[in-house]
């Protein structure tokens, strides 16, 4: 697709355009132009780690009304690596995929391949978890190189991550070298009229450093934004605070990405905080595990219970799963038949396409906290709701029991 308008001006490679804002909360829904396409947010990405969804076919994520998905800088550069995709000319002709595309930095890396990684302020040192005999350096200029490779309409900074339940020194100094190193990124990324970078707000549970660190990150020449360090195991108290202080800071005018979150009550509530796009592997893991997604939270479908039961799994849901198979069937195979995995991964992905279609539709027409007493009442019908929950969105000026 053309960054050029009908004038022969260049187009940016991002544009964002509030359609609506919800007049109690944060919530707002928007438009977000990219090269490959139009992206509505609130938004859920699905992740497709080395440029796949596990269990599904790119045209069917188109059918699923699925707009953009993630893939993996770490992983995609190891293997097949970037020379290989550049030369089928990036991710979206290597995969198929005509839609939009972001690809996270490898900075999670840090985290989830610690025991592998020694980070420096180079960047970080990498044993391969292919061949423990192979090394690879990433660093902020490696990192950008990757991604403008893939070729992804947004790429993110490489950032210094810490487990967000670490505190002391370690989370200052990754929160100055986070910026650090994003002036390193932007200096070296050679195709910003097709790839936007996101810089990616951290600091750990400490308020003072996440502001310090999203002060730091509005000062640079960006047209995006995201939010990182959080959903790695700290209480949901600290989580929703931090993200709430995060976008308060974060310019409006601009998208808000939270980085690896997507249980349905976890996106509502940040939706209500003022996130735009959110992304996660758990729809798809989930799946794998034989569970089922549903309003009032999931069907672990290996259970006996479902062994004759003949409903879908949710009459509700227009997908294809839905309308074909029923639950004693999808017991039957689960764990057992590959199948089961592409079956339960077409209907999760749908649910969250259709939970984001309906916060959307919702705060278009000023009825988002409606939406969300009702969400939240379908998932707590005793109305025993965690505290998170209901300090979270009393911050926003939602109160669960108001009628």
């Amino acid at each position: 697709m053309s960054t050029c308008g009908v004038s022969g001006v260049r187009k940016p490679a991002l544009t964002f355009k509030i359609l609506g804002k919800c007049n109690k909360t944060k919530a707002r829904t928007g438009l977000m132009a990219l090269p490959h396409y139009e992206v509505e947010t609130p938004v859920f990405m699905p992740v497709g780690t080395q440029g796949t969804l596990k269990g599904l076919l790119p045209d069917q994520l188109e059918k699923l009304d699925c707009q953009i998905i993630l893939g993996n800088t770490y992983h995609l550069g190891t293997r097949p690596g970037p020379e290989l995709i550049e030369k089928a000319g990036g991710l979206h002709n290597f995969m198929g995929w005509r839609r939009a595309l972001l690809t996270d930095s490898g900075g999670f890396q840090m985290v989830s391949l610690l025991q592998l990684a020694e980070i420096e302020e180079e960047g970080v040192k990498f044993q391969s978890p292919y061949d423990s005999s192979q090394f690879m350096m990433l660093s902020p200029e490696h990192s950008i190189e990757i991604q403008n490779s893939i070729g992804a309409d947004i790429i993110m900074q490489l950032d210094d991550v810490v487990k967000s339940t670490i505190t002391g020194p370690r989370v200052e100094e990754a929160m100055h070298r986070t910026t650090r190193w994003l002036d390193r990124c932007l200096k070296a990324h050679k195709k910003p009229e097709t790839q936007n970078i996101f810089p990616i707000v951290q600091g750990g549970l400490d308020s003072a450093l996440r502001a310090e660190s999203a002060r730091q990150l509005t000062k640079r020449d960006v047209r995006g934004f995201a939010i990182g360090g959080l959903s790695g195991g700290e209480s949901k108290d600290d989580f929703w605070r931090m993200v709430h202080l995060s976008t308060n800071i974060l310019p409006e005018d601009k998208p808000r990405y939270l980085m690896g979150v997507g249980f349905a009550t976890d996106l509502i509530v940040c939706c209500a905080l003022g996130v735009d796009m959110f992304d996660c592997v758990f729809p798809t893991r989930t799946a794998r595990f034989g569970c089922a997604l549903v309003a009032t939270g999931q069907l672990n479908l290996k259970h006996k219970i479902y062994s004759k039961d003949f409903q879908s799994i949710d009459e509700k849901c227009g997908c294809s799963t839905c309308k074909h198979y029923t639950r004693a069937y999808l017991h039957s195979i689960v764990t057992n038949e590959t199948v089961a995995c592409h079956l339960l991964t077409v209907h999760n992905v749908a649910f969250q396409m259709q939970l984001m279609k309906s916060i959307r539709e919702s705060i278009k027409v000023q009825k988002f906290p409606e939406f969300v007493r009702s969400f939240m009442l379908g998932m707590f019908p005793d109305k025993n709701y965690p505290q998170w929950i209901v300090d979270a969105l009393n911050a926003v000026n939602i109160k669960l029991n108001d009628r």
